[in-house]
């Protein structure tokens, strides 16, 4: 199952859903209603002066990420991990014919593309995943970028130096555009896979299809000489070689504003789109973002962390370090030093990590009020804390310096083994 409105029949039926049938003007009003229903699935019917539905919120939440690829919430990491390691070749192809109904020149006011907040750039599509080839190598990579509305044929695109930026810069350097396609409105299974991180090897859709049990299609663009795969919404066009444009500000990761930068221009060349087209909206600094860009981040800590530890048992970028800055990691702990040596690893591991708390099997990394628990009887603030000033950090993290450090803190909140009867909690003790 690849296709968006599958997935959108078997949401309604299991989770909260919140339809608003009343007219919403799509600048500030769609993104209050979806803050206010930050955890729901969330279905806006009309739309003032646009004749297509938003929806918001089909993976605000690791259960639904789970039902997505298939699995149990503790289980995500590892079947993201499987997925990396086993991608699937994807054999079908389809014409544009085949899945959209509207082909015309492009028009980005004819989509309910919203504006977010006050101080925002303008609108912005926040849920547009970018398919693109390597010039060279012709390897594809698929990959979520916020895009401002420039005009009705004209994005910028933040861009930050991975995959898409290598090539960018290679058809740039041969006075060349790139060629892309822009799919909106897609199963968070694929969502999911265009966030992880592979390597430069590694075509995203192939990992996707690993997901959808090697049952994937793709649809063959008519103006670009890419496949993308099945979306509500397609855009074909180009990034210009040697253009670059303001953007922002736009609210990131923090929910804080992101400074103005010159980006990339895309300059669109055709518009396809399914009737009655549903077009995804993500929320920026909502459930949503954070999960799809954190979420996928947390098998490369598990891997590295696995090395170091070999009894790891899970790790999860909590959502209220915006999956981002906080890490919890559970493990089995053999050695006293373990936690110590797991703090140093996931530190690595995931540069942007600011903070990280390493717990006992017995501690349930999904809730906070556990990790809360360990910290609290568990931590002795000065055998227990590491403190690394000047470290290098992440981009979104307000206190970091203007070169980029930040101080990095690790906490071990495991049990001393020497002490382990003292320590253990009644509550979870066998009968």
């Amino acid at each position: 199952m690849d296709d968006l409105r599958e997935f959108l029949n078997k949401l309604e039926k299991e989770y909260e859903v919140f339809k608003v049938q009343k007219e919403v003007n799509r600048e500030y009003e769609v993104s209050k209603i979806i803050d206010e229903h930050s955890k729901d699935l969330v279905i806006f019917e009309k739309i003032k002066d646009n004749d297509k539905r938003i929806i918001s919120g089909i993976c605000n939440s690791r259960q639904k990420i789970a039902d997505a690829i298939g699995v149990d919430v503790p289980e995500i990491s590892g079947m993201i991990i499987e997925a990396m390691n086993n991608p699937q070749p994807i054999s079908e192809v389809r014409s544009i014919s085949d899945n959209f109904q509207i082909s015309k020149k492009p028009d980005l006011t004819e989509l309910p593309i919203p504006t977010y907040y006050k101080k925002d750039a303008g609108p912005y599509i926040t849920a547009g995943v970018i398919i693109a080839k390597d010039p060279e190598t012709g390897v594809r990579n698929a990959s979520i970028h916020r895009m401002l509305v420039s005009d009705q044929d004209t994005l910028g695109v933040r861009i930050v130096p991975r995959n898409l930026y290598t090539y960018h810069q290679i058809a740039e350097k041969n006075d060349e555009p790139l060629e892309i396609a822009i799919a909106i409105g897609m199963h968070p299974a694929t969502l999911l896979a265009s966030c992880t991180s592979v390597p430069i090897t590694t075509d995203e859709l192939e990992v996707a299809n690993y997901f959808h049990k090697g049952q994937m299609k793709l649809i063959k663009c008519d103006a670009v000489d890419l496949e993308v795969p099945d979306c509500e919404i397609l855009l074909e066009g180009e990034i210009l070689p040697h253009e670059r444009a303001d953007e922002g500000p736009f609210v990131d990761l923090t929910d804080t504003y992101d400074v103005v930068r010159k980006e990339p221009v895309i300059k669109l060349l055709k518009m396809h789109y399914k009737k009655d087209p549903i077009y995804h909206a993500i929320m920026p600094a909502g459930l949503e973002h954070k999960l799809l860009q954190g979420l996928p981040q947390e098998p490369r800590i598990f891997n590295i962390v696995q090395n170091t530890v070999p009894t790891v048992k899970n790790v999860v970028l909590t959502e209220g370090g915006c999956c981002w800055l906080h890490a919890a990691v559970s493990i089995q702990k053999q050695t006293e030093g373990d936690g110590k040596n797991v703090l140093m690893a996931a530190l690595t591991a995931h540069p942007s990590l600011k903070h990280c708390v390493v717990v006992d099997e017995d501690i349930d990394v999904f809730k906070s009020e556990d990790i809360e628990y360990a910290i609290a009887t568990r931590v002795k603030g000065d055998d227990d804390v590491l403190i690394i000033p000047g470290a290098r950090g992440s981009s979104l993290d307000p206190t970091a310096t203007p070169d980029g450090t930040t101080t990095k803190i690790g906490v071990d909140a495991t049990k001393p083994l020497n002490q382990l009867e003292k320590f253990q909690r009644v509550s979870k003790m066998d009968d």
